[in-house]
């Protein structure tokens, strides 16, 4: 497995050697055939992404380009497998894949690339290296987010983590960051793990299991990957004051930055614990635009142009002293750095709001909710 997570590292270096990936030939007449080979999709990350992607496809400047089709292969390997194989055998000048794992599909990959395909991942990774890759540092949020909570704990207490989606590398490079950041603080004590699968219902039943067994007295801070507006709620439901809510650092779910504006901001539409606290946190997603990012990219790249064999995003970490509140969610407002939206907007506080990108100016708010594209 380590000599797996480690590939990250090794993809950096495939962009000096780019020329050498198998990749289509320059534009032909018609669209392109272009497919989206989605893996697990049971959280409102994955649903977002794919509706960014879908509006990426449609939007003006690339609907007379591409005709997209996409397949669900599920939390399964082979047949994601399969689906990629048939994609080929139907003609796909381009697939865009979140990967279900990092190696499983390399021959599939491989196949598809020496018959000409693009195949490029967002998010997760593909190690295969005649493969693209669009996604942020996930060893690094895992590092960052760790080291922030180190810091609000003073380098010592007991804490929970919740996981994500086991076997991506998504899941599998932040809890490799975190670990390492722990290992180095001797007075951190991990007290519960499990596996949140990035939802926030399934988060809820895992934290509960954990505190049948142990109570929030007896927990200083949480790293949940998705889940730290439930890990506040819980707190809240429990009758633990605003002022001692535990440290939580992990997505960017719209819910949870709410909860972290200050306490008596105005928001519209917010009820029940779904209001700001002050709670404190660290918050960063991994960029629900990586997919439409990469379709851009791909189309790019069918088209005769040049994109470097991995895309590193950067991260958009927001904390209690850079929160602020979307009034509208416009384009105009998140260029200049709203990133949280009224709960009147978003009335589901598990929506990730990390949908901003100046690379992506054709998807917005519209793109995430519904699959429109921006005006």
């Amino acid at each position: 497995m380590k000599r797996i997570l480690k590939t990250t590292v090794m993809l950096a270096g495939l962009a000096a050697a780019a020329i050498g990936i198998a990749a289509p030939a320059s534009a032909k007449e018609g669209k392109f055939k272009v497919f989206l080979s989605m893996s697990y999709i049971g959280n409102d990350w994955q649903a977002e992404a794919a509706n960014m992607l879908k509006a990426m496809a449609v939007s003006p400047g690339m609907v007379d380009k591409i005709d997209l089709q996409v397949q669900v292969a599920g939390p399964n390997a082979q047949k994601q497998i399969q689906q990629i194989n048939s994609m080929v055998q139907a003609g796909a000048d381009a697939i865009v894949v979140y990967p279900i794992s990092p190696t499983a599909l390399n021959g599939a990959v491989k196949n598809a690339c020496a018959k000409g395909v693009l195949v490029i991942a967002y998010d997760s990774i593909i190690t295969e290296p005649c493969a693209y890759n669009v996604h942020i540092d996930q060893r690094e949020w895992g590092t960052k987010s760790a080291e922030w909570l180190v810091k609000q704990l003073g380098g010592k207490g007991r804490i929970v983590m919740i996981n994500g989606v086991p076997g991506t590398t998504v899941d599998a490079l932040r809890i490799e960051g975190a670990k390492e950041v722990f290992a180095k603080n001797p007075g951190i004590q991990i007290v519960g793990e499990a596996n949140g699968m990035w939802s926030q219902a399934v988060g809820r039943t895992e934290l509960s299991k954990i505190l049948a067994t142990r109570s929030w007295d007896q927990i200083d801070g949480v790293w949940i990957q998705a889940g730290c507006y439930t890990a506040i709620s819980m707190q809240l439901e429990a009758g633990i004051a605003e002022k001692d809510l535990r440290p939580c650092a992990g997505e960017a779910s719209n819910g949870g930055r709410i909860q972290m504006l200050p306490v008596g901001t105005e928001v519209e539409g917010a009820n029940g614990t779904y209001r700001p606290v002050g709670a404190r946190r660290w918050s960063s997603g991994s960029q629900n635009f990586t997919g439409a990012l990469a379709l851009k990219l791909a189309v790019k790249k069918l088209q005769g142009g040049d994109i470097p064999a991995l895309t590193n995003v950067p991260q958009n970490i927001v904390t209690n002293d850079t929160i602020k509140l979307c009034k509208e969610g416009t384009w105009k407002e998140m260029s200049e750095g709203c990133n949280v939206f009224q709960p009147a907007i978003i009335p589901n506080p598990g929506w990730f709001a990390s949908i901003y990108s100046p690379l992506t100016p054709e998807v917005g708010l519209q793109a995430a909710l519904v699959g429109q594209p921006e005006d």
